[in-house]
């Protein structure tokens, strides 16, 4: 017989809350769970290898993602469904699926999936990358087009990208003079950040200044965007963010940056307001966003604060981070394979002659760098699963439906190494595109690491004259090696985990005078 003691413990712990807890959660899953499943029995959906409940298929995904999802798709196809928690997600994996998304159906593949983090820190996607498709993101999408990055406009950013290549060429030669080795990996983000700083602002923010380190804080903020955030696919579990500290983070990033930009807009607007004559090819981003402005209150045009705000720090994301990563690995390959740097340089140096510096004029004529930048492109897509997409109602894709609200990621990564696009996929080869019609501007899907489509990125432009400047002015000035025995072959060129893809060590190499 049980006593009174032993009674009272069976309640206690039959009725305590989190038993209780744990039983809600099961039978909302399972409702879900046979909801979706009674949907789609009678639908001819894309393989699926198998998942857990609950968790789906997220314990399949490694700290490289791109990778695990390339190995999955090799065994399930390049057209494959998997459940990233309780959202459908379809993994694209071939230029031909890609095509699809991209071109057949972009209307039905123009939206975006949400994200708490990212409507915080995009003002609630007031930008122009993660707005949903709509009247807004056409007028957003429009003003980036045809007035901020614009073929007109970039060129009026020559000067601009001159000056800072010319100074980080000037402390390049400094180290030289001292024999020092030179961490590339940091001169690359550097010279990024000060580019966009004065195309965006008009100046340059140094360290510390105003009581906040910018180039931090937009390190915070790139981070962020690519963070795994448990509630955006178990909305339910979102609360163990107040418990990681992922919540405060993202609430300081976006006061910090927020306040920053504040300042800077004030500023733009008091210069202004006191009348000063700037030359239409002077302006910064923000000062045409200021015009715009004026000229929306007349119009149907929408742009308040927040849209000017939001749109500087998609310049930020997208134009800093992806573009000295861009550098970073092209710069690897070509150390790891020295007789295409010998070949590139041969070209650089027979076109540039007795000048002393590069004129953007000369890249034009530069075939064989601008065909090391694509191959460097189609194995290091800067974002290798490019930005997600979302459907916006059913529709078919090679034969097999897909239903409204399914997440879309692209695999760039796996669609350059893609064997039945490619001779020799994993290996570093520039000459596959001297003779090539293939771009990366979104008409050919076999190389797509700026995307394609109504959602391509429209600072495509903006980035490469960048990278082929940099790296023609590399080339020109200096001969590159690796430090001390280090052999080509073995540069280590392990992957570090993130929204856009970097080289987990610091690229250290000697350079020297030509």
């Amino acid at each position: 017989m049980m006593n009174i003691l032993q009674i009272l413990e069976i309640k206690s712990m039959l009725f305590h809350p989190f038993p209780i807890l744990i039983s809600l959660l099961l039978i909302i899953f399972v409702t879900k769970w046979v909801l979706f499943t009674s949907g789609t029995s009678n639908r001819n959906l894309p393989p699926s290898p198998p998942k857990i409940p609950v968790i789906g298929n997220l314990h399949q995904l490694s700290s490289l993602p791109h990778r695990s999802l390339h190995s999955m798709a090799q065994r399930h196809g390049p057209l494959m469904l998997l459940h990233l928690g309780l959202a459908p997600t379809l993994v694209v994996s071939s230029a031909d699926c890609a095509k699809d998304i991209f071109k057949t159906h972009d209307i039905i593949f123009a939206n975006r999936p949400d994200s708490s983090i990212s409507r915080r820190l995009l003002y609630d996607y007031k930008d122009v990358s993660l707005a949903p498709y709509g009247e807004y993101w056409r007028q957003m999408r429009s003003i980036c087009v045809l007035q901020l990055l614009s073929l007109k406009r970039v060129q009026s950013f020559r000067f601009i990208r001159q000056e800072e290549i010319n100074l980080m060429i000037e402390k390049i030669n400094q180290s030289c003079s001292s024999s020092s080795t030179i961490d590339l990996s940091e001169v690359f983000p550097s010279l990024t950040n000060d580019i966009v700083c004065r195309v965006a602002f008009g100046r340059k923010y140094a360290e510390g200044e105003g009581g906040i380190n910018f180039k931090m804080l937009l390190k915070d903020f790139s981070q962020l965007l690519g963070v795994f955030n448990i509630g955006d696919f178990i909305p339910w579990l979102g609360w163990l963010n107040y418990f990681t500290g992922l919540n405060a983070k993202v609430e300081k990033v976006y006061r910090d940056f927020d306040s920053f930009l504040d300042r800077i807009v004030d500023d733009h607007m008091t210069r202004q307001g006191e009348g000063v004559d700037i030359k239409e090819d002077q302006q910064d981003i923000v000062d045409v966003l200021l015009q715009i402005q004026k000229e929306s209150v007349t119009s149907s045009m929408s742009m308040s604060r927040e849209s000017i705000k939001a749109t500087v720090l998609d310049m930020f994301s997208a134009g800093t981070d992806t573009t000295h990563t861009s550098l970073e690995w092209t710069m690897t390959e070509l150390l790891r394979h020295p007789q295409v740097m010998k070949e590139a340089q041969d070209e650089i140096r027979r076109i540039v002659g007795g000048k002393p510096d590069i004129s953007e004029d000369d890249l034009e004529k530069m075939h064989y760098l601008k065909a090391v930048i694509k191959e460097s492109l189609r194995l290091h897509p800067p974002i290798p699963l490019l930005v997600p997409r979302e459907s916006t109602e059913d529709v078919k894709v090679q034969g097999y439906d897909v239903l409204a609200k399914t997440r879309v990621i692209i695999n760039a990564w796996a669609i350059g190494r893609d064997p039945n696009s490619w001779e020799e996929p994993e290996e570093f080869r520039p000459e596959r595109f001297l003779n090539s019609s293939i771009d990366f501007k979104g008409h050919d899907f076999r190389l797509i690491p700026f995307g394609a489509g109504r959602r391509g990125c429209p600072g495509t432009t903006f980035a490469i004259v960048i990278i082929e400047l940099v790296l023609a002015s590399l080339l020109h000035k200096f001969d590159w090696a690796l430090p001390g025995e280090t052999r080509a072959e073995d540069l280590d060129i392990t992957e570090s985990s993130g929204l856009s893809v970097h080289r987990q060590l610091p690229l250290v190499v000697v350079a020297t005078p030509r």
